[in-house]
């Protein structure tokens, strides 16, 4: 009689346990989000997919700038001398090879564009279609149309073409957003003539200079940029554009395991959207760029190793009647303020010189040897490269 309570309370415990493992089930069975919920799990909502971190797919990037991009063909005559070989082998001894007449030979090189307007304009290189006598453009629906030049700007590179269609797809621009260091980008284009491609990867640098031309502040990316894309659209990852495919590094390189040369890969250049489009416009508008011109060579402040850099220009050669002339320049002048802001260097002057109109006064503070000057130039238009100025 003395163990009797023992098995009271054995015989309520293991009520217990069975009544809780019965609720248990039925709870798991009937409302499982509530036992989730009591486990201390995340709440999952159904037919939501959990988070992710960047998108899976870029098929909405390209399917939003693709269609305003073109394939170009430029197609040239060039005149080639032939060659007479001898059949009687006396006469190949005594007169090896004679030049034989001058046949005219079609060239054909291959490019991408993008269309800017609805109404036809296109951008492209002008290294893709200089000196083509018939450039053709391939839209994206298979359509071909024959381009004519609106105008090239040599110191960009660019070149806008006009093809008689109209309501075409054009590319929409990335806003004012700066482009940084590791965004994804997308390379659209006709790489090796094979078709409309993309390519992705990142964007590996900014203000690079080439000293292609003179106006650079390229985009470094390892998207993949072969010849023919050249002209085409590197986009962002929401597929609005943010430069011009122009360039890539190709410097031939040794393998240690092989003669042969190699081309370093991932190395592409593009030309920003703003330079693209104020190039364009220009172009659109009068049929060329202009910029404004100070009449003077200059290079950076020359220092001395391990010292850091030093703001301002050095005037290197002054040409005769040019604004810096008529101003009182002279070569040796340090230049160090253009309208009250600081000079960084000769890229930094020669982007703002060019953005002040023909005609505009501007203001110059600098020294000469060790006395500061200052006065006032007449901005003159830049002459054309081919002037040699």
């Amino acid at each position: 009689m003395q163990t009797r309570p023992f098995y009271n309370l054995a015989a309520f415990v293991v009520r217990c346990v069975v009544i809780g493992l019965a609720a248990a089930f039925v709870l798991s069975v009937f409302a499982p989000r509530l036992v989730e919920r009591l486990r201390g799990a995340p709440e999952v909502q159904r037919g939501v997919a959990a988070p992710v971190h960047g998108p899976q797919s870029y098929a909405s990037a390209v399917a939003r700038a693709s269609p305003a991009v073109v394939n170009i063909y430029a197609n040239r005559i060039t005149a080639t001398r032939s060659t007479r070989v001898f059949v009687d082998p006396l006469s190949q001894r005594l007169l090896g090879y004679a030049a034989g007449p001058v046949l005219p030979r079609r060239d054909q090189s291959l490019g991408s564009g993008v269309i800017f307007g609805a109404d036809g304009y296109v951008l492209t290189n002008n290294h893709v279609i200089s000196g083509a006598d018939d450039i053709q453009v391939v839209l994206d629906d298979g359509r071909v149309r024959r381009a004519q030049v609106v105008g090239v700007d040599v110191e960009t590179d660019l070149a806008v073409l006009h093809i008689d269609a109209s309501n075409l797809p054009t590319i929409e621009v990335r806003d004012g957003a700066a482009v940084e260091v590791g965004d994804v980008v997308l390379a659209i284009g006709n790489p090796a003539g094979v078709g409309k491609t993309v390519t992705m990867g990142i964007v590996s640098a900014t203000g690079r200079q080439l000293k292609m031309s003179a106006f650079e502040d390229f985009i470094q990316t390892d998207a993949a940029i072969n010849a023919g894309n050249s002209g085409g659209a590197l986009v962002d990852s929401q597929g609005e554009l943010i430069g011009i495919n122009t360039a890539v590094y190709a410097t031939p390189i040794r393998s240690e395991t092989s003669r042969a040369p190699q081309m370093p890969e991932g190395i592409g250049f593009a030309i920003p959207v703003a330079t693209a489009k104020a190039v364009l416009d220009q172009i659109i508008k009068h049929g060329h760029v202009i910029r404004g011109w100070l009449g003077a060579d200059y290079s950076d402040v020359p220092q001395d190793a391990g010292e850091p850099h030093q703001p301002g220009v050095m005037l290197a050669r002054i040409v005769p009647d040019g604004p810096a002339a008529k101003a009182g320049l002279q070569a040796g002048d340090v230049l160090l303020r253009l309208d009250g802001n600081d000079i960084g260097d000769q890229l930094d002057l020669l982007n703002r010189e060019a953005a002040i109109a023909p005609g505009v006064k501007a203001h110059l503070e600098g020294l000469r040897g060790t006395q500061p000057f200052s006065l006032d130039i007449v901005m003159a238009q830049r002459p054309p490269p081919s002037t040699g100025t």
